[in-house]
C-alpha cells in the first residue's frame, strides 16, 4: 500500500518589503515634471509665456487708455495659452510611443489606466496654473497702465474667471483626446489644430452646415466664455460641441491606448 504525501502549502505571494505601488499623486507629479524634462516641452512653455506677455505689452503701447484694465489684460492672454498648452499635453502622451518610453512607463506601472489618469490630471493642473499665469500678467499690466496713461482699473467679474477655467481645461483635454486617439505627434497636433478650424470654415461657407456649426463649431461655442455672461442655450451648445470634440476622442483614445500592444 502506498501513500501520497500531501502537497506543501503554497505561501501567499507578498510584495518585496518596502515596495509600494506609486500613488496617483506621485504619478501626477512625475507627469508634471515630464512637461519640462524635454527641450520641446520646456521651450513650448517658454514660448507660451512670452507670447502671453507680449500681448500685454502690445495693449500697453497701442490700446486705448480706457481699455487698459485688468479684465482687458486678462482675457486676451487666455488665447495663446488655450491654443498652445494642449500641444504640450499631446507631446506628453504621444512621446511615450514615438520615443518608445512606453516600454519603461508601462513596465514600472503595468496598469495603463493609472498612467493615463495621471497624465490627464497633470494637464488639468497645468491648465489651472495657466489661468493663474494669465491673472499674474494681467496684474502686471494693470500696475503699469497708470504710468502710460491707461485706466488701470482692477474690476473683474468672478464669472469671467470661472469661464477662463472651463476654457483652458476643455482645451487641454481636447488636445489629450487627439493625442490618445492618434498616438502620433504630428498627426495629433495637426488634427487638434486643423479639424475644428476646417469645420469652422466649412460651416461659414456652406449654408446647410451653418445650423449644425452653431452646435459643433468650438470656435463659436467657446466664444461666449470670453465674456462674463453665458446663457443656458450657450452652455448647451458648448456641451454638445465638447461631446463631439472632447468626450468622443478621449473615450476612443482611452480604449485604443489600453489595448495597443507596446513594442
Amino acid at each position: 500500500m502506498t501513500t501520497t504525501a500531501p502537497a506543501p502549502a503554497v505561501a501567499p505571494r507578498r510584495d518585496p518589503e518596502g515596495v509600494r505601488r506609486p500613488s496617483l499623486l506621485r504619478l501626477t507629479g512625475v507627469e508634471l515634471r515630464k512637461f519640462v524634462d524635454t527641450r520641446a516641452g520646456l521651450w513650448l512653455l517658454i514660448t507660451i509665456g512670452l507670447v502671453a506677455a507680449a500681448l500685454v505689452v502690445v495693449q500697453l503701447v497701442w490700446a486705448d487708455d480706457a481699455d487698459q484694465t485688468f479684465a482687458n489684460f486678462f482675457v486676451p492672454s487666455l488665447l495663446p495659452i488655450g491654443l498652445l498648452l494642449p500641444v504640450l499635453g499631446i507631446l506628453s502622451i504621444t512621446s511615450e510611443w514615438s520615443q518608445r518610453t512606453a516600454l519603461t512607463t508601462f513596465a514600472l506601472v503595468p496598469r495603463r489606466g493609472r498612467v493615463i489618469v495621471a497624465k490627464l490630471a497633470a494637464m488639468v493642473l497645468a491648465a489651472l496654473a495657466s489661468v493663474l499665469v494669465s491673472l499674474g500678467l494681467a496684474a502686471v499690466g494693470t500696475l503699469v497702465a497708470p504710468a502710460t496713461g491707461g485706466a488701470g482699473t482692477w474690476r473683474l467679474e468672478w464669472a469671467l474667471l470661472l469661464h477662463a477655467v472651463v476654457l483652458q481645461v476643455a482645451s487641454v483635454l481636447m488636445g489629450a483626446g487627439f493625442g490618445l486617439l492618434l498616438l502620433n505627434t504630428p498627426l495629433a497636433i495637426v488634427g487638434y489644430l486643423l479639424l475644428p478650424t476646417l469645420w469652422s470654415i466649412l460651416g461659414g461657407m456652406i449654408r446647410p452646415l451653418r445650423g449644425p456649426a452653431g452646435w459643433l463649431d468650438t470656435g463659436q461655442t467657446m466664444e461666449p466664455l470670453f465674456t462674463p455672461n453665458v446663457t443656458a442655450e450657450q452652455w448647451g451648445r458648448l456641451a454638445v460641441s465638447l461631446l463631439v470634440w472632447l468626450a468622443l476622442p478621449l473615450f476612443a483614445g482611452l480604449v485604443r491606448t489600453l489595448r495597443r500592444e507596446v513594442s
